[in-house]
């Protein structure tokens, strides 16, 4: 069986970490799929998604100082909209996740939550997710 969701996510800053974990479980709890995986899409060039640690904010504000020190904005950046950052860092990031599904539930680590993250915000945006099995 697969199962296709879409969440919606609002974000408030050019550089926005926010916690998804608990929106994907409710799709997968209700998605009827016992033993499976699901996988999380961002729809967006500028947008990326990661699993990381949800125990300490300080790694969410880490995280993008070290990702804008790795990939500042430059002036020799072409790109007419001028988000050329946003969509390396994006790319950097990757834009999607896989967790594996059981007993209707995600698996995680303890410390683990997976993030939407945001480069050229705010905005409004689209996670798509997929739930696989049985």
């Amino acid at each position: 069986m697969v199962i296709h969701k879409e969440i919606a996510i609002t974000t408030t800053t050019r550089s926005h970490w926010v916690d998804i974990t608990s929106q994907i479980g409710k799709q997968v709890s209700n998605s009827g799929i016992a033993d499976g995986v699901c996988t999380v899409f961002s729809v967006h060039t500028t947008a990326g998604i990661t699993i990381n640690e949800n125990a300490d904010p300080d790694v969410g504000k880490d995280f993008f100082k070290k990702l804008n020190l790795l990939v500042p904005v430059e002036p020799f950046f072409q790109h007419s909209e001028g988000n050329s950052d946003s969509h390396i860092k994006a790319s950097l990031m990757g834009f999607s996740v896989q967790v594996p599904v059981r007993n209707n539930s995600l698996v995680l680590g303890t410390w683990q939550s997976v993030y939407f993250c945001e480069f050229d915000g705010p905005r409004s945006r689209r996670v798509f997710i997929t739930i696989t099995g049985e």
